[in-house]
């Protein structure tokens, strides 16, 4: 049952600790199966509730899972072993597809932005008890709200969308609580959501976004929370329309103490119309994040929600990190403030590759999708010898199961390092490599 190791421990915290350090050493394997509790308890000399602990505990920190008469075993992904270890080495030679980056040329610089930052922290130095957002910033963020309709509320900042999402979960729900999440959807959510000892309940998606029959059967099945991706989903590239996203809110409407998080992460590089799910319910929050259009080391997002929710991420913040940096939010603000970045040009640049990419592969009978964003997703029927065959033809790609929980298998193309002559060599590999077998889509 589990290879040979053997569980130590004498306390809860001790039996515990033995099953995670075996699951990091990789000594226990993901599904490895854990002994019925009263079992270990005998095997152990101790009172049955002690191992019920230690598995509870595990459970809470995404290690283990249970499933009723099935037992308790260990996770198919354990929060020691994140998604991103299922990735393809990039080799010299080999093109990278794969890390999801923006492409760098459509960046803006830095430089005056962080010069302007560091003129005005030495006028007015940074110091302990001055407020945790810049006005100037709040403005700002206030502003893009209402342009795209995002209801009234206050304004906080976090270093990066998923920081916001963690203290938003965290702000309302409890070990066991269960959160629908998008499948295919964002690895580094799919990691984070059992880490911190919460249930993923899968929802099925298209090309408008969630679709509302996944999404009701995971309210009837207990979520407590909803995430969605606005736009530029990662990895299918699906952005909610004005029709799902009504559908969505008819389907909330009788759920309304369901918290709803909106991820806008593709804010600045898509020109698609912003169609939010904010305020379909008493708990919700917007958040927008700087790292796509502006550079994955500026780790910064703005946040908007209910005044209840907000309260208590402001508050927890305070307590934690305290701030994000001013001089990151003086950042921000020179280049909100300048326009560094045009997202109806970096959007269309991004469209034009994913769209001649998507078109190269339906001139040669293989179906992809990528409405909006960075990325191309393929689906196929063995994504692990497709990527390997990619590998080989010299293209670097990310297998689906970094993505996925119960949907079909994939691979995600990240277009924006491809040039127009590099179309047609990609979409000739994507064919050798996907064929003969093709996938179904990604609901």
């Amino acid at each position: 049952m589990l290879g040979g190791y053997m569980i130590s421990g004498r306390r809860a915290s001790e039996i515990s600790a033995s099953v995670e350090q075996a699951v990091g050493s990789g000594e226990l394997a993901p599904g490895a199966v854990l002994p019925p509790m009263r079992e270990l308890a005998a095997t152990l000399g101790v009172n049955p509730n002690t191992v019920a602990a230690a598995y509870r505990t595990l459970r809470e920190r995404g290690v283990i899972e249970t499933d009723g008469r099935r037992g308790s075993r260990v996770r198919a992904r354990p929060a020691t072993a994140p998604r991103d270890a299922v990735r393809v080495d990039v080799l010299p030679g080999v093109r990278d597809l794969a890390t999801g980056n923006p492409d760098v040329a459509l960046l803006p610089s830095l430089t005056e932005a962080l010069a302007a930052a560091a003129r005005r922290n030495a006028a007015h130095p940074g110091l302990y008890g001055y407020d945790t957002v810049l006005p100037e910033l709040e403005r700002l963020a206030r502003a893009g709200f209402d342009a795209d309709g995002v209801p009234a509320g206050p304004v906080a900042v976090t270093s990066g969308s998923l920081d916001a999402i963690e203290r938003v979960l965290a702000a309302h729900l409890k070990p066991g609580d269960a959160v629908a999440v998008e499948d295919p959807g964002w690895s580094s959510l799919l990691d984070l959501v059992p880490a911190m000892g919460l249930r993923i309940l899968p929802v099925a998606l298209d090309e408008e976004g969630p679709l509302p029959d996944s999404v009701a059967g995971a309210l009837a099945d207990g979520a407590r929370a909803l995430i969605v991706t606005d736009r530029a989903q990662n990895p299918t590239g699906a952005a909610v329309t004005g029709p799902r996203a009504a559908a969505l809110r008819a389907v909330l409407a009788g759920h309304p103490h369901v918290l709803v998080i909106d991820d806008d992460h593709g804010h600045a590089i898509v020109d698609l119309p912003l169609h939010t799910l904010a305020g379909a319910t008493d708990r919700w929050v917007f958040v927008r994040s700087a790292a796509k259009g502006y550079g994955p080391d500026l780790r910064l997002a703005v946040l908007t929600g209910d005044d209840t929710t907000l309260d208590r991420v402001r508050g927890r913040y305070r307590l934690g990190p305290g701030w994000v940096s001013r001089l990151l939010q003086y950042a921000v603000v020179h280049l909100w403030s300048e326009r560094a970045v045009d997202p109806a040009v970096v959007a269309r640049s991004y469209a034009a590759r994913r769209d001649a990419l998507i078109g190269a592969l339906a001139g040669r009978g293989i179906e992809s999708y990528g409405r909006s964003g960075l990325n191309v997703w393929v689906p196929v029927a063995d994504e692990t010898g497709a990527a390997t065959r990619l590998l080989q033809a010299g293209w670097a790609v990310a297998p689906g199961a970094r993505f996925r929980v119960a949907g079909p298998p994939g691979v995600r193309l990240t277009v924006s390092s491809l040039t127009e002559h590099d179309i047609e060599p990609l979409a000739d590999a994507v064919a050798a490599a996907v064929r003969p077998a093709a996938g179904s889509r990604f609901a």
